[in-house]
């Protein structure tokens, strides 16, 4: 079995910072992507940004530049340092890990942690 936990997160003010952090753990072999997704109220879970194989990042347009994603493959964790946040950045942040497991790709989801951000 796999695990996935989330710290981090909780209330910040708009321009502040937060940070969230994730580990997986259990029966793992190999990760090949790990990431943040958000879903707010109403709106469809989507995409924050991932570490995708041997590095490569992807970041949706509307946090670029102001989170960083950074991943630690001894680890097997991955965290988000979020700047310059904003109250549209308010939702339930979700860690992704997708690992490799005879050759299948196989997709785990932490429980979710809150981020609000106050005008």
């Amino acid at each position: 079995q796999v695990q996935v936990v989330e710290s981090g997160g909780g209330l910040a003010q708009a321009g502040g910072s937060l940070r969230l952090s994730c580990a997986a753990s259990g029966s793992i072999s190999s990760i090949n992507t790990m990431g943040w997704y958000r879903q707010a109220p109403g709106k469809q879970r989507e995409l924050v940004a991932r570490v995708i194989g041997g590095g490569n990042t992807n970041y949706a347009d509307s946090v670029k530049d102001r989170f960083t994603i950074s991943r630690d493959n001894a680890k097997n964790t991955v965290s988000l340092q979020m700047n310059s946040l904003k109250p549209e950045d308010t939702a339930v942040y979700y860690c992704n890990a997708v690992l490799v497991r005879a050759g299948s790709l196989y997709g785990y989801w932490g429980q979710g942690t809150q981020v609000t951000v106050s005008s």
